[in-house]
């Protein structure tokens, strides 16, 4: 994924599916250097982690 998209989905009032290493994640921020973003996964508030934005997979709209 490219950090624009990036940006779009975490602008966005629907709620789309996106995957870290093939596990569904939320992202929670996205960082200044445009490379970078924290994560969580769904299951797990508690558990966030600074990931490369190139890594994130957009899966598919969830209505």
């Amino acid at each position: 994924m490219d950090y624009q998209r990036a940006q779009e989905i975490v602008a966005s009032p629907l709620e789309y599916e996106v995957s870290y290493n093939g596990v569904s994640i939320w992202i929670d921020k996205l960082h200044d250097d445009e490379r970078t973003a924290t994560v969580h996964l769904r299951r797990s508030l508690e558990e966030r982690s600074e990931v490369d934005i190139s890594e994130l997979k957009e899966e598919y709209l969830v209505h």
